[in-house]
């Protein structure tokens, strides 16, 4: 009964510990697979190191716009890009979508992953984000990856030298991905996050890449308090 109690404190301190924020940037036509691994496990509480303590908020081209998926899904944003502060967000996730070829279109949203840059704030592009981010120099000095090099070098960009060909690629507080790596998208923002522990996050990549139901159960022994019990709640 004590193991039982002591872990339903730690998860109460965890539910009651200040929220960490990740903002999600929406726009019309974004790609919502390509951020779905990421936004559900940070926000899913089930098998983190801190259940409860993440978040996950959507920031729209403007607080009033109601912007579509690819796939059709209105969203209805938290706020305005304008109104995000790299300190009041852990983290802001671009996905993909063919309307990054518009830079006029996102020229705030590039303009504030620039801030969170500078400020340290990390920030996770994948597919036609990257190419973004190209354009306006973020990947000219530091390691990253794409769709293919080749796509980036359409951009005009001078960061050829520090291509690599790799699903996703970290590099201090940026995270790079191609559009047909959501899963190893996901993989290096829980790690960046510390969303969970490193076991855990192990046998969840495995899980979601071969489909095995044995990484479910090494997914949830890796997530097991000290009393045994699975933390989290179940989804």
């Amino acid at each position: 009964m004590q193991d039982l109690a002591s872990s339903a404190a730690a998860s109460q301190a965890g539910a009651d510990a200040p929220k960490r924020t990740v903002h999600l940037y929406v726009f019309d036509g974004f790609a919502d697979w390509e951020a779905a691994f990421a936004v559900a496990g940070i926000n899913n509480p089930q098998f983190q190191r801190e259940p409860g303590r993440w978040q996950v908020k959507t920031v729209g081209p403007g607080r009033h716009a109601v912007p579509r998926s690819m796939g059709g899904v209105s969203v209805l944003p938290d706020l305005g890009v304008e109104d995000l502060l790299p300190d009041d967000s852990a983290m802001l996730i671009l996905p993909g979508g063919t309307a990054w070829a518009d830079d006029e279109s996102h020229h705030a949203a590039i303009g504030k992953a620039g801030a969170f840059l500078r400020r340290g704030v990390p920030v996770a592009a994948i597919c036609g984000a990257t190419a973004a981010l190209a354009r306006a120099g973020w990947l000219d000095t530091r390691p990253h990856t794409s769709n293919a090099l080749s796509y980036l070098k359409g951009t005009g960009y001078a960061g050829e030298g520090f291509y690599r060909d790799e699903p996703a690629v970290r590099d201090g507080n940026l995270i790079t991905a191609g559009g047909m790596a959501p899963i190893e998208f996901a993989r290096e923002i829980f790690a960046l996050l510390e969303i969970y522990e490193g076991e855990a996050l192990q046998a969840w990549e495995q899980l979601y890449k071969t489909g095995k139901s044995a990484y479910f159960a090494r997914l949830a022994r890796a997530a097991e308090g000290p009393s045994g019990d699975a933390q989290g709640a179940a989804g």
